[in-house]
């Protein structure tokens, strides 16, 4: 798609119930998937009936929600079963950066979806009768039938990223210098790994693996970027809108006692609460002034998850006026979860330090529809998967009680995820 984009002059659009109770990853036709699932939940899609590549900038994703909006307002729609995430829907991708280009918007030709114990088949065609519900063998009330298992990728070969565990280490030392001199409260650093496969990466393969592992997270993939983020940016349905802010990560124990002493040990760290009271104000400091109420959990309790655990925070609100989900999330990134505080000096020190461009790692990635329902989360414990390449990533924040060490330590743990699912 490169710089360009693909926008039909007129969507028509079918929603209607499918009986199904099945998983939605194995209804994947093909390899090049969109998705965003938890807990068996969510939706997923394929093909491609409208596209854009954003350029950087500040307003890539403002700019995003503009092209959608024209979109969408055109759009045949036939809508039977009328909850969020039906009807026409887009996923995207955003950068990190505003100086990184490639963020992206997919209108896929097929999205099959499923929440509150519906499930629903929508079909997207450019309105010339030749691309919507024929394309995948099944018009809308059929799901299609799989192309067959996945292929799986073979060895794996791994690789330095941007920057060697030595040379990261120095980094973060640099960063806490930087911190303890005043300059900044907490900034994010990350790092990658390269790996090569024996044979072309499957997403799917990737996808059912993180879904069946780490089912209190979601499974997403769009333009490559595939993952299972535990950090939930930003749900909108209606007026509601809620958010579950993570910073602050420990181990997870051998046995029920230690797992239960590093959990307390976590909720008892300094460090920690520090790291996790500035993602918290940060995500308050937007959300309060478009909400008439906004719940804030008092204390943050502890995300268990297979090979870490999380100080997590939930966030509730009812909003004042119409924002759609795409808006909440480009007025929300960067939070301090992903950046620092304040933002903008520990987005220098970012691109400073890490000598890589994140890409689309750390930004927002989800879904919207045309009433403004979505969900966005921040792209985490993820990979770029391109043929037999991979390029993973792992951030962890750093402030005045870092210790570089530890940070790596922890940086490899939040690899773990994608390793395991690329390697079996």
């Amino acid at each position: 798609m490169g710089d360009g984009q693909r926008t039909p002059d007129r969507l028509v659009v079918r929603t209607v119930p499918v009986a199904d109770d099945g998983d939605l990853l194995a209804l994947l036709p093909g390899p090049a998937a969109v998705s965003w699932i938890r807990r068996g939940a969510g939706l997923v899609g394929w093909g491609e009936t409208a596209a854009i590549s954003l350029p950087a900038g500040e307003d890539r994703l403002t700019a995003g929600q503009k092209w959608l909006r024209a979109l969408f307002e055109t759009a045949e729609v036939d809508d039977r079963v009328g909850l969020a995430g039906c009807g026409p829907v887009a996923f995207g991708s955003f950068t990190f950066d505003p100086a990184s280009d490639g963020s992206l918007l997919v209108v896929p030709r097929t999205v099959i979806g499923r929440a509150r114990g519906r499930t629903w088949h929508t079909t997207i065609d450019d309105g010339t009768g030749q691309d919507g519900a024929g394309r995948d063998g099944a018009g809308p009330g059929a799901l299609p039938a799989s192309a067959g298992p996945p292929v799986l990728p073979g060895g794996i070969r791994w690789h330095d990223g941007s920057l060697s565990a030595p040379q990261w280490q120095r980094a973060v030392a640099a960063a806490v210098e930087r911190i303890s001199a005043g300059a900044l409260a907490k900034v994010v650093l990350a790092r990658d790994l390269h790996a090569t496969a024996g044979k072309p990466i499957d997403v799917r393969v990737v996808l059912r693996r993180l879904s069946a592992r780490y089912p209190d997270c979601y499974a997403f993939a769009c333009g490559g970027l595939t993952g299972a983020t535990p950090e939930l940016l930003i749900r909108r349905e209606g007026r509601q809108v809620s958010s579950y802010v993570l910073a602050g990560t420990g181990g997870r124990g051998g046995t029920a006692a230690q797992d239960a002493a590093l959990g307390a040990a976590l909720l008892a760290s300094a460090k920690d609460a520090e790291e996790h009271s500035y993602a918290v104000d940060s995500v308050r400091d937007v959300l309060a002034p478009l909400c008439d109420r906004l719940d804030i959990e008092p204390r943050p309790s502890l995300l268990r998850l297979a090979n870490v655990q999380h100080l997590a925070t939930a966030v509730s609100g009812t909003l004042v006026r119409d924002a759609s989900a795409l808006a909440l999330a480009a007025a929300l990134h960067p939070t301090a979860a992903v950046c620092g505080t304040p933002a903008e000096t520990a987005m220098e020190l970012i691109r400073e330090l890490e000598g890589m461009d994140r890409g689309r790692y750390a930004g927002p990635v989800g879904w919207v529809d045309a009433r403004g329902n979505g969900e966005w989360g921040i792209a985490m414990r993820c990979g770029l998967l391109s043929g037999r390449q991979a390029r993973l990533f792992a951030g962890c924040g750093i402030v005045a009680g870092s210790d570089p060490a530890a940070e790596l330590a922890e940086a490899q743990a939040k690899f773990r995820p994608m390793q395991d699912a690329l390697e079996g």
